[in-house]
């Protein structure tokens, strides 16, 4: 067992920020956590006197469970950052549509590709990631190559899709789609399989990339085999204008009915944006179990409208967060946490404006709610113990540095001047909170994904 001393946070509930100062936390051999308690308690001062290895998290520095990433198309890497300027279905055939058929045909650049993401992941905190990958089959299994080497905790989606408006990037039929996913979940599986369970990082996801892209026996088929093989299910819901009226005007209905009618909608399904979805339709949600990774950068540039997120946590939907890159410029779950918390200002503002009152009505959120969001709620929404500092959750963490013994200073953008003792030795909310405002990738100096501690990049 190794053993851990030193300032924990997490956030067990939404609402709720916990910081466990001076505790020891105990690991075994498969990295899950064995004990955590007061590093002053009886029982934890005979385990530091048994001879165990022991880690000391410095002062001025913390542990804080891993990021979960809800919704992020891995080849759109390839061009993150540019082509933000059309609406979603132009957007589409302009540049999603032509990068991941250019991966498609070249595995080594797919390779490259994907290895600089695993690392982009990992700088950024991201422990866990669901991922759309391309139709291709290759293709998608050097995804889960490459995330299983990198030790991150990866949904790999081989996406599905018989129709498209660009005739040179679908499947040949229905059939033809749902034996290519059929297939990739098997090989995907086999990948990992001489691992023993607690190292198979990387899991297959049903992904139907949305419903204009897949005709109703191609949907159906889905659902069948995510229920027969178990199988998480992934795709987008109520995201844009466009493609709602597209959906309405071809299947005569919405394409969250759509989903369920064809069991896509389940404890096992995360939809992502859902910006268009109503009251009514998030308490059907609800009910139905399914989750919703709320992406804020993209929907203000694909949904044009900002996802209910006070009226889905108020629902009690399972709400975590997504970068949705290329369609969000950023792979920071940090910068997703900042625009949720903005956006949802921007909501209350609105509110208060069309004459809303009453504390019961506000619609804002704060950044306690988003870390939680970021931690333990996608925990929950990819069906993980994780996500917090409890017996038994995988040991997935990140190491915060704010402050430097070596300067006496702060670490990146953090500036400390020592007013109230406040120099950024002492975790608290001020300065936790300050770092959940300007940190960034300087603050972050380790990761380990199931007690493996992973490479950082240089």
């Amino acid at each position: 067992m190794t053993l851990v001393r030193g300032t924990f946070v997490h956030c067990p509930k939404l609402g709720e920020l916990d910081i466990l100062d001076d505790h020891l936390l105990g690991v075994d051999d498969a990295g899950f956590i064995t004990y955590i308690g007061p590093a002053t308690s009886t029982e934890a001062i005979q385990m530091l006197g048994d001879g165990e290895d022991v880690t000391i998290i410095p002062e001025g520095s913390f542990l804080l469970p891993t990021f979960c990433d809800l919704h992020l198309h891995a080849p759109q890497f390839l061009y993150q950052g540019t082509g933000l300027h059309l609406p979603l279905m132009q957007w589409l055939d302009e540049y999603a549509f032509k990068a991941e058929e250019k991966l498609d045909a070249d595995p080594g650049l797919a390779r490259k590709v994907y290895e600089r993401l695993a690392a982009r992941l990992v700088e950024a905190g991201t422990g866990a990631v669901l991922l759309f990958g391309t139709i291709r089959e290759e293709t998608n299994l050097i995804l889960a190559e490459v995330m299983q080497a990198a030790g991150i905790r990866a949904f790999v989606g081989k996406l599905s899709m018989d129709i498209s408006s660009r005739p040179s990037y679908r499947e040949a039929s229905a059939q033809a789609s749902l034996a290519s996913a059929a297939s990739f979940v098997h090989g995907c599986r086999s990948q990992t399989a001489h691992l023993p369970p607690h190292v198979r990082l990387v899991q297959p996801v049903i992904t139907p990339r949305f419903v204009p892209t897949c005709s109703n026996e191609l949907l159906a088929a889905l659902g069948e085999l995510a229920e027969t093989e178990g199988l998480a299910i992934q795709s987008h819901m109520s995201e844009a204008r466009d493609e709602i009226e597209w959906v309405q005007q071809e299947r005569g209905m919405e394409d969250m009915d759509v989903f369920e009618q064809n069991k896509l909608l389940t404890p096992r399904t995360i939809q992502a944006h859902c910006t268009f979805l109503s009251p009514a339709q998030l308490t059907r949600l609800s009910s139905l179990g399914s989750a919703v990774a709320h992406c804020p950068l993209s929907n203000a540039y694909f949904s044009e409208r900002p996802f209910p997120l006070r009226e889905a946590l108020q629902a009690e939907v399972t709400v975590g967060l997504g970068t949705d890159v290329a369609g969000g410029y950023s792979i920071d779950i940090m910068s997703a946490m900042r625009q949720a918390v903005v956006v949802s200002r921007m909501r209350e503002g609105a509110r208060k404006e069309a004459g809303g009152t009453g504390d019961g009505e506000q619609v804002s959120v704060d950044w306690k709610e988003t870390l939680y969001m970021a931690t333990r709620g996608g925990a929950r929404a990819l069906g993980l113990q994780g996500g917090l500092f409890e017996v038994g959750a995988p040991f997935d963490v990140q190491q915060i540095q704010m402050h430097d013994p070596a300067t006496a200073s702060g670490v990146g953008a953090l500036d400390f001047f020592g007013d109230a003792g406040q120099d950024g030795t002492t975790v608290d909310l001020r300065v936790l909170e300050m770092w959940w405002c300007l940190g960034d990738v300087r603050n972050r100096k380790g990761m380990w994904v199931q007690g493996r501690k992973l490479k950082m990049p240089i």
